[in-house]
């Protein structure tokens, strides 16, 4: 008969497969563009540096002249009490808010917009940087940490500087209780069993034998018992290289 799989038992919400998001602060965005943002400076200060569960680099807590609050991610160097601005004339500085075509070639950013006033997306996780390569009529290219470059809107906002917590790859976990509870804080399951090591009534790729018949892409429409592997692949394998 066998037993409902892990995407199966996942859908039902146990406490199991659950994340304890009650323990989370708030979430890593900028506050709304205004007129005053557009044209000039809004000053702000870092009234508290936070820890939140499961993310890996702090949060300053930073309340605005406007008597607006808000959480950012922690650039190297911030500390509690700092003055930030953000705006189109702030100045560049570590901690600044900025928009995109304001900030000189060369400069160190994180947490930037894809679009304007979306609130920051990406190059947000512990050391992370890019670089700001050259202003063009298209846009901003920045240097992603991958290495890749790409087009950005000028208008979209960054901070000045490099996101802190940059060692915390380096110390190894050790023991596998500690990758436990940090992927329990996360709301990942581990340790997580690899389909072939099951039974054949467990997952539809148990057993040690692998048959051709069966392709590991599936539909995105597949049901909840079928639905693993690579979901919806455009292709499958390694592309092969194009004679000239």
């Amino acid at each position: 008969m066998g037993k409902r799989i892990r995407v199966q038992r996942r859908g039902r919400g146990t406490s199991t497969f659950r994340a304890s998001t009650h323990k989370r602060i708030a979430p890593v965005q900028y506050p709304s563009t205004t007129e005053k943002q557009r044209e000039g400076v809004v000053h702000g200060k870092v009234f508290e540096i936070l820890h939140e569960p499961g993310r890996g680099a702090p949060l300053a807590s930073v309340k605005l002249e406007t008597g607006e609050n808000h959480h950012m991610v922690v650039p190297e160097g911030t500390y509690e009490g700092q003055e930030i601005q953000i705006g189109s004339n702030a100045s560049i500085d570590v901690g600044n808010i900025l928009p995109l075509g304001r900030i000189p070639e060369g400069t160190m950013v994180c947490n930037i917009e894809l679009s304007p006033d979306d609130g920051g997306k990406m190059v947000r996780s512990s050391g992370a940087y890019a670089s700001v390569v050259a202003h063009t009529q298209e846009g901003t290219i920045i240097k992603l940490p991958s290495g890749k470059s790409r087009y950005v809107n000028d208008l979209c906002r960054a901070t000045v500087g490099v996101v802190s917590g940059a060692g915390r790859v380096e110390k190894p976990f050790l023991k596998a209780g500690r990758k436990f509870h940090l992927k329990k804080a996360k709301g990942h399951l581990y340790p997580r069993t690899r389909g072939r090591a099951m039974i054949a009534a467990a997952h539809p790729y148990g057993s040690s034998k692998r048959g051709a018949r069966k392709v590991t892409t599936v539909s995105r429409h597949a049901p909840p018992g079928k639905k693993v592997g690579l979901i919806a692949a455009r292709g499958a394998g390694r592309r092969k290289r194009k004679r000239r």
